[in-house]
């Protein structure tokens, strides 16, 4: 491994224990360039998996209006939609990175994308607003454990190195484009029925399935000689602690939210959050090795992933609003405006490469925080009548950003853990991801609510709002930078 780990790690496996024959450093011949064979069909399958969740969300988006005019669902009740899968998702997915490790990836894969599809014809057949907000609390859970399962068959198949960066980018490029992608491929379906914004997951979810279950390799029973039972306490904990936390960061951003309520759920969430860490540090057989948190590195990528991700997030929900409300342009012309943000795609597993093997991970991380913040502000002057033309520099400048930062943010955060611990790591990971864009809407929608009740126009509170995804990205740039004296390769 590139850094030395916590003393009380668990021991690292000379050897993945699911790595697949012939992708080891030693039998594979270039393995910074070659994903041929078995590895590359299973690397395809979880990148399916990823893309399946990124344009499963971005379809939905463009499908709400639809869904409120048929279901008769109230404004307030059509945005649980959104948020009881942001719920299910941010609130699980710790637990679920951990349960990875602890009962097998290949079984918490399959089992989950097992209930993707199930729940996801559900929201598909739904008649009422409440079994679609059910299906997609579910529907959110078992992305919660899927993912990070997913994320750590990767990196456990993977040789650490030049082979498993370009497999991660391979697949954060793909989770990229599904985000991409669904909001031109969620508008042409809603043209027909937004139930198929539903079913189109189901059809692409069960091929996935069907092709998982020969190609992903088993692997030998998950080791419990550290500890007895599984750690009840310690799971009940940190889950109610993530899902109060998220609930609480997504009340805070919905107009007219009361501070009390809000601030009493937030409170809970960090009281719970306390116990789980008096828990952990007393527990035999802990469901987070707290040690894993001293390492510098893993929490600057977090905190990274965190600020990345709710950047982006901010900015993306101004844009909709001001083509949409302000402009007047319909979902689909939205979608392909923000469509070059996509380049990441070709970029990311083609060029990112070569920068993170020249430079490292910290300076390529740090240039595309830097992109980032570049890209944000030039869209702070935005008039009302803005042209697509004058839109385009930021559009192509938030894709290059992806293409530098979101990659090689994940090759940090999972980086130096042992096989052990990958689940835990993917997990930790996904949750910063999902807080980091749960803190960015909820933060830009309170700084335009303020802005628009002091008397602002709208569009002046567009700029208000703009402010959070600069000011967001140069916080990760500052974050990153302070891994630069450590070392080229981590941060």
């Amino acid at each position: 491994m590139s850094s030395a780990l916590p003393e009380n790690s668990l021991p690292e496996d000379p050897l993945p224990e699911n790595t697949l024959p012939g992708n080891s450093p030693e039998s594979t011949p270039d393995p910074g360039r070659r994903l041929g064979g078995r590895a590359a069909a299973v690397l395809a399958v979880l990148s399916g998996a990823i893309f399946l969740e990124g344009i499963d969300v971005a379809m939905l988006n463009v499908a709400l209006p639809s869904i409120r005019a048929d279901l008769g669902m109230s404004t307030g009740a059509l945005s649980w939609v959104i948020s009881a899968y942001a719920l299910g998702y941010g609130g699980f997915m710790l637990l679920g990175g951990r349960t990875a490790d602890l009962l097998g990836r290949r079984r918490m894969f399959l089992f989950w994308l097992t209930v993707f599809v199930l729940f996801s014809g559900l929201g598909g057949l739904a008649t009422d607003g409440w079994v679609l907000v059910l299906a997609r609390f579910v529907t959110g859970l078992s992305a919660a454990f899927m993912t990070p399962a997913g994320l750590s068959i990767i990196t456990t198949t993977f040789a650490e190195g030049p082979a498993r960066n370009r497999a991660l980018l391979v697949y954060v490029s793909t989770s990229a484009a599904g985000f991409s992608l669904g909001l031109v491929v969620g508008g042409l379906l809603t043209a027909v029925s937004w139930r198929w914004v539903f079913f189109a997951p189901v059809l692409l979810a069960a091929a996935l399935l069907a092709a998982a279950v020969p190609l992903i390799p088993r692997e030998a029973a998950p080791s419990r000689a550290r500890g007895g039972r599984f750690d009840v306490a310690g799971a009940v904990t940190v889950t109610g602690a993530v899902l109060l936390l998220v609930y609480g960061v997504v009340r805070a951003g919905e107009p007219g939210a009361e501070p009390g309520p809000t601030a009493a759920v937030l409170a809970g969430g960090l009281a719970l959050l306390a116990a789980f860490v008096v828990i952990e540090r007393r527990s035999a057989s802990p469901l987070v090795r707290l040690g894993i948190l001293r390492s510098g590195p893993l929490v600057r990528a977090n905190l990274g992933a965190m600020l990345f991700l709710g950047s982006y997030f901010g900015f993306q929900f101004v844009v909709t609003l001001y083509l949409q409300d302000l402009r007047g342009w319909s979902p689909l012309q939205t979608g392909l405006a923000l469509l070059v943000v996509g380049g990441d795609v070709v970029l990311a597993p083609t060029l990112t490469p070569k920068l993170v093997e020249r430079f490292g991970n910290v300076r390529v991380i740090l240039g595309g925080f830097l992109v980032a913040a570049v890209s944000y502000a030039l869209f702070l002057p935005l008039g009302a009548d803005w042209t697509y033309p004058m839109m385009f520099p930021t559009m192509l400048l938030t894709g290059l950003a992806f293409a530098l930062a979101y990659g090689p943010l994940t090759i940090a955060g999972t980086e130096g853990i042992a096989a052990g611990e990958q689940g835990l790591a993917g997990g930790l990971l996904n949750t910063a991801f999902q807080f980091g864009a749960a803190l960015g809407l909820s933060v830009v929608t309170t700084v335009y609510a303020t802005a628009l009740g002091s008397g602002a126009s709208t569009l002046e509170g567009f700029r208000a709002a703009l402010v959070v995804p600069v000011a967001a990205a140069v916080l990760g740039a500052v974050v990153t930078a302070t891994g630069l004296g450590r070392t080229g390769r981590r941060v």
